[in-house]
């Protein structure tokens, strides 16, 4: 029986319906009252039903065939569970209608036969949402380590070559594009970008301790760099008091980390280049992409005062960073290929794995370059309370994606982990971020300046 096994085999005989559901139940003195469910049962659902939901369809069979859990029976009006209520269970919605209630002014329905229901009610040890059940339902019920098992098993991924142990389509792994890309990834032969003279430089030098003046010396080399530096400096995310209108007073004002990541970010822009009309397209679209994920990382930093607003912007502009060496190893493979299209779904495969690759080429924290394989795991746990550099950029490039085609079989907002651990995570009627959607102008301002 493997250690995942283990963890999740129990003796049925000891079930308890208040502690197998997994929340707090009514109390008078406690403001999160919710529904006792008429049923609990611990009875076996077919593997079938079970391999549909993420994560659990991402474990091997041995796991999901021994996966412990309980099955839990409202009736309608019910209250299953609250907003910002304390939880050690994990729920899928099985069979019924439910209205979940992020705050007061927003709802959504979510109905069994929907794609979302395979999706987790909550994640997180805060529910993100008051969930109603609208009719008689059926909630499946995991105890919450389930979560912490995935972030495990993300971390484990992290020191493996991950084109190796992903179980993909054959429909992918059988195509000429992906088995030559694979070989170049394993014999270390993919052409990989590195950064401009300058970004390399500062970097460097910011590690000795250099002052402000030699900082800016090194930047001054570069005029686009000092001119789009000061730029940003006097842009809305910062909204100084008194323009900038020198290198030097930049760089004094930033402070030296600040500087070094945003002269690097500035400089990132320089990769996205490639020879291919098309494929250029396709960059200068990525391009756009990671710039605005990297604003809304900066506006989502700056206001949790967490996380370091510079970090998060190149966190921000470097998570898909991976999919610059995928662009240029079809161009210079046209042949293993018919059309740009079939490329689409093995960008997402390949991107995370190449994306760690480049940014441990180019001497990146450990933090930095494992972000790549995290940025669209949507219900990763980074562990702790506070948000973390990888949950702001979860966060950020989530809500990039509502209001386009993107959006759809996404999970809501308020389901993911990192939403949980947001001081105020209160959502507009389009499920934006309120701090985000307020802060639009300014965003749009930063983004101008970058591209």
């Amino acid at each position: 029986m493997s250690w995942l096994t283990k963890i999740f085999f129990q003796d049925a005989e000891n079930s308890n319906p208040a502690k197998d559901s997994g929340l707090t139940l009514a109390d008078p003195n406690n403001p999160f009252i919710c529904s006792e469910p008429v049923s609990v049962s611990t009875g076996k659902q077919a593997p079938a039903i079970l391999k549909k939901l993420v994560p659990i369809r991402d474990f091997d069979d041995g796991f999901v065939n021994n996966l412990a859990y309980t099955t839990l029976t409202y009736t309608a009006e019910s209250v299953i569970f609250r907003l910002g209520q304390k939880t050690t269970s994990v729920f899928y919605l099985l069979k019924g209608c439910i209205e979940l209630l992020p705050d007061c002014d927003n709802s959504y329905t979510l109905t069994d036969d929907s794609t979302l229901a395979n999706l987790p009610l909550n994640s997180g040890k805060i529910c993100g949402a008051t969930a109603i059940a609208k009719t008689e339902v059926l909630i499946l019920s995991i105890a919450g380590e389930l979560i912490q098992l995935w972030m495990d098993k993300s971390r484990a991924s992290d020191a493996l070559d991950e084109l190796n142990i992903l179980k993909l389509p054959a429909s992918i792994t059988e195509t000429r594009f992906f088995q030559n890309f694979s070989k170049a990834y394993k014999d270390n032969k993919l052409s990989l970008p590195s950064l401009p003279h300058v970004a390399i430089k500062l970097k460097e030098a910011i590690s000795k301790d250099v002052g402000v003046n030699d900082a800016a010396k090194i930047i001054q080399i570069d005029a686009p760099i000092v001119t789009k530096l000061i730029q940003v400096a006097n842009s809305p995310l910062y909204a100084p008091e008194s323009p900038l209108t020198n290198c030097q007073d930049a760089v004094s004002r930033l402070g030296l980390n600040a500087t070094r990541n945003l002269v690097m970010g500035i400089s990132l822009k320089q990769l996205f280049q490639c020879k291919d009309p098309a494929l250029m397209k396709k960059m200068q679209s990525l391009w756009k992409q990671s710039l605005h994920v990297s604003c809304l990382s900066f506006v989502l930093a700056d206001e949790s005062g967490v996380v370091k607003p510079e970090d998060a912007l190149l966190a921000g502009l470097i998570c898909d960073i991976g999919e610059i060496p995928v662009l240029n190893f079809a161009g210079q493979h046209q042949e293993d290929y018919g059309f740009l299209e079939e490329l689409e779904p093995v960008f997402s495969i390949l991107s995370p794995a190449a994306g760690t690759l480049v940014l441990r080429n180019l001497g990146f924290s450990e933090e930095l370059t494992n972000l790549p394989k995290h940025a669209s795991d949507w219900f990763y746990e980074s562990g702790g309370d506070q948000l973390s550099l990888t949950d702001i950029v979860i966060l950020a490039k989530l809500h990039s994606y509502i209001g386009t085609p993107k959006a759809k079989g996404l999970p809501y907002i308020n389901s993911i982990p990192a939403y949980t651990k947001l001081k105020n995570g209160k959502l507009n009627p389009d499920f934006s971020l309120d701090v985000l959607h307020k802060a639009q102008k300014r965003i749009n301002a930063a983004m101008s300046i970058f591209s």
